[in-house]
């Protein structure tokens, strides 16, 4: 089978489009034909090594112990191991991998059935699979890490990204009053996935404003968290995703008077999220944004469309 291989950490000039070993599933596993996949900034931290934590956590002190990078995927049921009991071929289903090896950027790969679930039935596999990882991401972020409420106010800071677009649904769909950050060009894109309000970061700063909001959530990590806590409301979250020395939680617990939660966003796959989302999708009420679509041969393009940043939503590679 063709895969996209990277033996060595670095940029996205190392992946090679190789011919390897089509895999065979554990018992508990279930083979999966890739069809489409997308990326995410964990691909990049991945395929960089960086920052160097990526390293520590397991995945190769000097290369990748994974060397076939993507997380989310979206195809069909190939075959099943002989412990598997709630898929069969011709299933079509999405994932994400991040948490099993990752390698969502082959024609096949083997998933623990538990991290399976079906894709959403009105979808493509190019729009299911922009939503594993993201989706999961932006739910857990919000409703578990944040404890989002119906009528708070909230500030999302990145609202055009992969992550921000599913935020910004999700939110609005659990009754939050949404406000969106993002850059000019994408500001009808954003209040037209729900933000009630959108800013312009080109043009205003959300701290400079003295507006307050009861949970942020902060795809970017652009900013200070001193400049964070002047847009907090007393007892209010800020959750952030990105991995960021000076954005790590802890430091704000020296001056906290307002009561601010602070965390940083640790998401993890979850099947029974993958069909809270295929719930939603299917009601019409979150739909995956697509920046751009590649096709395997065009992976490096893809990983560097990916690092020059503004992407508006997902970018997806299709395999077939």
């Amino acid at each position: 089978m063709k895969a996209m291989v990277s033996n060595r950490y670095g940029s996205s000039e190392h992946l090679i489009l190789s011919e390897i070993e089509r895999p065979t599933p554990e018992p508990d596993n279930v083979l999966v034909k890739v069809i489409s996949a997308s990326l995410n900034k964990g691909d990049l931290h991945i395929l960089r090594g960086e920052p160097f934590i990526i390293r520590l956590s397991g995945n190769g002190l000097f290369k990748p112990k994974n060397s076939i990078p993507g997380a989310d995927i979206a195809g069909k049921v190939e075959a099943i191991g002989k412990q598997v009991s709630a898929f069969k071929p011709g299933d079509e289903v999405y994932a994400d991998l991040s948490s099993s090896g990752w390698g969502g950027i082959a024609e096949y790969v083997s998933v623990p059935e538990n991290l399976l679930a079906l894709k959403p039935s009105n979808l493509s596999f190019n729009e299911a699979a922009a939503v594993p990882l993201a989706g999961v991401a932006a739910f857990q972020g919000l409703k578990l890490a944040g404890g989002i409420q119906s009528g708070q106010k909230i500030l999302i800071n990145g609202a055009s990204g992969g992550l921000g677009t599913f935020a910004v649904q999700i939110a609005a769909v659990l009754g939050a009053e949404v406000n969106g950050v993002c850059a000019g060009d994408s500001l009808e894109l954003v209040k037209s996935i729900g933000a009630k309000r959108v800013i312009n970061y080109q043009k205003e700063d959300f701290t400079q404003t003295g507006n307050l909001y009861d949970l942020v959530f902060d795809a970017v990590g652009n900013h200070g968290l001193s400049e964070i806590k002047r847009s907090i409301a007393r007892n209010g979250a800020y959750i952030t995703s990105v991995f960021k020395p000076s954005l790590i939680f802890p430091r704000f617990s020296c001056s906290n008077p307002a009561g601010i939660t602070m965390k940083n966003l640790m998401a993890k796959p979850d099947q029974k999220d993958l069909v809270r989302l295929k719930e939603l999708i299917e009601a019409g009420k979150i739909k995956p944004v697509i920046d751009k679509v590649y096709n395997l041969k065009d992976t490096k393009e893809a990983f560097q469309h990916l690092e020059n940043g503004h992407t508006r939503g997902k970018v997806v590679i299709h395999m077939v």
